[in-house]
């Protein structure tokens, strides 16, 4: 069956951005809870749609089936994502700032929806769900380009999103999927120029590659989570045992997952033979000093410290105090997620201060970085880049500022 083009979607996209612009937050709220049902009455075909894409991905690793895989728990998780984002507060007509000016000029910033976000992932089909969701609350149509091997499943959910911005009355065109799978189609996405205001990739470094190279609209990078966790000399060695294992196995395929163990020298001896009982299941690679204490563990080069995993497998190293474990996620980290385990108040702050990385912790799992687990409700991606966002995007990264002046006649000399 033909499938509509790009640049005809963009023109329906581009159309239904600027009633979106001024929808009422009641009706977006509404447009939010009937896909929220939606989504749960019609459970059952999603899944059906999910298993024949489960089914026909052949070859995949087990990390990109678990990512393609929906249950029926994720499809309630992603109900009740849109619900929570029809809670929280509508930063659209939001007041950043203002002031008046000397001669009487009244000045604010105001947040107004960006536009028109193009969303262009692998494999997730919740991301269809979150990232529509949170463009609907702030204000955006949003055009979506997800991976083949999600093809059905993410049909099956725009439609319900689709049908629900209907009832509610608004544009069903406020979402909108690019159904055409080709690369070419991908690279024409990425360069529609007067449609998209703002790019979102979500996916693996080739993806990013491709955006860095071809796309010509404005984009934010959502890029790799080579996260650490750095276990000091005053950590807990306990609360740190916890830690590192529920960062790296409790989701082991998403970016905010632990790729990398660093340990102090002087705990090393008491916590890597505890740390490596624990990761039961979970490969461990190590420098010479890391496999000297944990004699069955495989030999690490750079290449395993530099590397995003997405798997069970741990790249680990011991270093001679705070210096070392900073130096070594300047050199190896992506800028997502850092963290530390330490009783040591001085040693959290400085952390916090001279680690360069879009999210800093103490004394918890990185699997915290997370739109919904900060309160943002369900987020459309993690920025690693500083401009216009850093960190988990909700909604207000789903906005821009225009300046509002008010005066009463004056007029520049």
């Amino acid at each position: 069956m033909a499938t509509t083009s790009v640049n005809e979607l963009g023109r329906r996209a581009k159309a239904a951005g600027r009633v979106m612009a001024t929808a009422s937050s009641a009706t977006k709220d509404t447009a939010l809870r009937l896909a929220a049902d939606l989504l749960e009455q019609r459970s059952s075909d999603i899944l059906a749609a999910n298993a024949a894409d489960v089914t026909a991905a052949e070859g995949a690793t087990p990390t990109q089936i678990d990512r393609l895989r929906l249950t029926e728990s994720r499809v309630s998780s992603m109900a009740d994502g849109l619900r929570q984002v029809a809670t929280l507060p509508d930063p659209v007509g939001e007041v950043v700032d203002g002031s008046v000016r000397p001669n009487g000029l009244r000045v604010q910033r105001v947040r107004v929806p960006l536009g028109v976000v193009g969303i262009i992932y692998e494999n997730r089909p919740n991301v269809t769900s979150d990232a529509a969701g949170l463009c609907l609350k702030a204000g955006n149509a949003t055009m979506l380009r997800g991976s083949s091997s999600a093809l059905r499943s993410n049909v099956a959910i725009v439609a319900c999103l689709r049908e629900a911005a209907h009832k509610a009355g608004l544009p069903e065109d406020a979402v909108l999927l690019v159904e055409d799978p080709r690369r070419e189609t991908a690279v024409e996405f990425m360069r529609l120029e007067g449609v998209i205001d703002c790019l979102i990739p979500r996916g693996g470094a080739s993806l990013i590659a491709t955006i860095r190279a071809e796309a010509t609209v404005p984009f934010v990078i959502d890029g790799d989570g080579n996260c650490h966790v750095y276990v000091d000399a005053a950590a807990d060695l306990d609360m740190a045992v916890s830690i590192v294992v529920n960062a790296k196995t409790q989701r082991p395929g998403v970016c905010n997952a632990a790729e990398s163990l660093l340990v102090h020298r002087s705990v090393a001896d008491a916590f890597l033979p505890r740390a490596a009982l624990a990761l039961d299941g979970v490969e461990l690679v190590g420098d010479e000093r890391a496999r000297g204490i944990v004699p069955g563990m495989a030999p690490a080069g750079d290449d395993d410290f530099a590397t995003e995993f997405l798997d069970l497998k741990l790249a680990v190293a011991v270093v001679d105090g705070l210096d070392g474990a900073i130096d070594h996620i300047a050199r190896f980290g992506s800028g997502h997620t850092e963290a530390i385990v330490t009783t040591d108040i001085r040693a959290a702050e400085r952390f916090c201060r001279e680690v360069d990385a879009a999210a800093v912790v103490v004394n918890a799992s990185t699997r915290f970085i997370d739109g919904s687990e900060l309160g943002l409700g369900a987020e459309i991606g993690i920025s690693t880049q500083k401009l216009h966002a850093r960190g988990p995007m909700g909604l207000r990264e789903l906005t821009c500022a225009k300046y509002v002046v008010n005066g009463d006649g004056q007029v520049r000399g």
